[in-house]
C-alpha cells in the first residue's frame, strides 16, 4: 500500500487559518497518511499537531518554513523559501535567526498596514484582531482585516486586488540561503527548497541551485501548483543529477489561499530518504501506532531528537 503524505501546510499560528490540531484533523480526512507543519520561522505549532496526528492515527513530520534571500547575477537579492525537517527546534543558532525573521515581520506588517490604511480603512488594531495568540503578525492577517472591513470578499481577493499593489511593498529581514540551509543542517535537520518555479516576480536559477547544493541541499519541492510543467520536468532533472530528494506537497493555507491538502503529494520513496537523512543524526525513534498505511510502508518513520521529546508524543 503507498503512503500518502503532504510535506508542506500551513496553521494559523504563521499565514494559515486553520490551528495545527484542526490542519491535522482535516488532513487525515482528506486520506492523508502522513502531514507535516511548514509554519514560517516557527515551531509553535509541533506539540499541538503531533498530538493531534496521535489521535487521528496518522504520521506527523515537524517543519519550518524559512525565508531566506540569496543573490542573482546582477547582486539583486532573490527570495528563496525553505523548508526544513525534523530540526533541533532548540538549536540556538537556528532560533536566533527564526525569531529576527519573525520581529521583522511583524514590523513590515505594521508599516505595510499604515501604507494601506492611507487608502482602505482599517487600523493596526484590526490586524492584530486577527492574529491567533503566539502566531507572528503578517500580510495575511492584513488581508483578514480587508475583508472584515469590508474591503475585499476573501484574502485570495484582497491579495489580487490590493496587497500586491507595489505601494504597499515592504521587505522583511530574510537570512542568506546558502547560510539558512547550512543552519539547518547544523540543527540535524533536512533541507528542501519550496516551490523553486513559483515565478512570484523573481527566477531561481540552475546557478543558484547547484549554490544550495555546495551548501548541503537535501532535496527540491517539485510537485507544487505554482512550478508549471515545463518547470516541473527541468527540477526533476536537475534533482536526478545532483542525487536530491523530490518532494511534493500543497503548501495548504486553510481558507487563505485556493491550496487543498494532499492536491500534490511525496512518494513513499522520498519520504524515506528524508527519514533516513533525519536518522542519521539523530537519537531516538518515534512511531504512530496507529498510523493506517504509513506504519506498514515506512516502519519506524518518525525519528525525534532527546531535545524535542516533549514536542512529539511517544506512542
Amino acid at each position: 500500500m503507498s503512503v500518502r503524505a503532504d510535506l508542506h501546510t500551513h496553521s494559523n499560528l504563521s499565514d494559515g487559518t486553520t490551528s495545527p490540531s484542526q490542519l491535522v484533523h482535516a488532513a487525515a480526512a482528506a486520506g492523508l497518511d502522513v502531514v507535516a507543519l511548514t509554519d514560517h520561522d516557527t515551531t509553535a505549532g509541533w506539540s499541538e499537531a503531533s498530538a493531534a496526528a496521535a489521535e487521528v492515527g496518522i504520521g506527523f513530520v515537524p517543519g519550518m518554513e524559512i525565508s531566506t534571500r540569496t543573490p542573482d547575477q546582477y547582486g539583486d537579492r532573490v527570495p528563496v523559501h525553505l523548508l526544513a525537517y525534523w530540526f533541533d527546534p532548540d538549536d540556538a543558532a537556528l532560533c536566533a535567526e527564526a525569531e529576527r525573521a519573525r520581529r521583522s515581520r511583524a514590523e513590515r506588517a505594521r508599516a505595510m498596514t499604515e501604507l494601506v490604511a492611507a487608502d482602505y480603512l482599517i487600523t493596526w488594531e484590526q490586524v492584530r484582531a486577527q492574529v491567533r495568540d503566539g502566531a507572528t503578525v503578517g500580510r495575511p492577517h492584513i488581508a483578514g482585516a480587508l475583508v472584515a472591513a469590508g474591503h475585499a470578499t476573501d484574502r485570495p481577493d484582497a491579495f489580487a486586488r490590493i496587497l500586491r499593489d507595489p505601494r504597499y511593498r515592504v521587505h522583511h529581514y530574510a537570512t542568506d540561503t546558502a547560510t539558512a540551509i547550512a543552519l539547518v543542517g547544523a540543527a540535524g535537520g533536512v533541507p528542501v527548497i519550496a516551490h523553486p518555479g513559483a515565478g512570484r516576480g523573481y527566477t531561481i536559477t540552475e546557478t543558484m541551485l547547484r549554490a544550495f547544493v555546495d551548501a548541503g541541499l537535501a532535496g527540491i519541492e517539485v510537485d507544487h501548483r505554482e512550478n508549471p510543467p515545463p518547470v516541473r520536468a527541468r527540477l526533476r532533472a536537475f534533482a536526478a543529477a545532483h542525487d536530491l530528494i523530490v518532494t511534493g506537497s500543497s503548501d495548504y493555507h486553510g481558507t487563505g489561499k485556493p491550496n487543498r491538502l494532499g492536491e500534490h503529494l511525496t512518494d513513499p520513496g522520498a519520504l524515506d530518504r528524508i527519514t533516513a537523512a533525519a536518522l542519521s543524526g539523530r537519537a531516538s525513534v518515534v512511531r504512530s501506532g496507529r498510523d493506517r498505511q504509513a506504519r506498514h510502508r515506512q516502519g519506524e518513520y518518525v525519528p525525534a531528537a532527546r531535545a524535542r521529546r516533549d514536542a512529539v508524543r511517544h506512542l
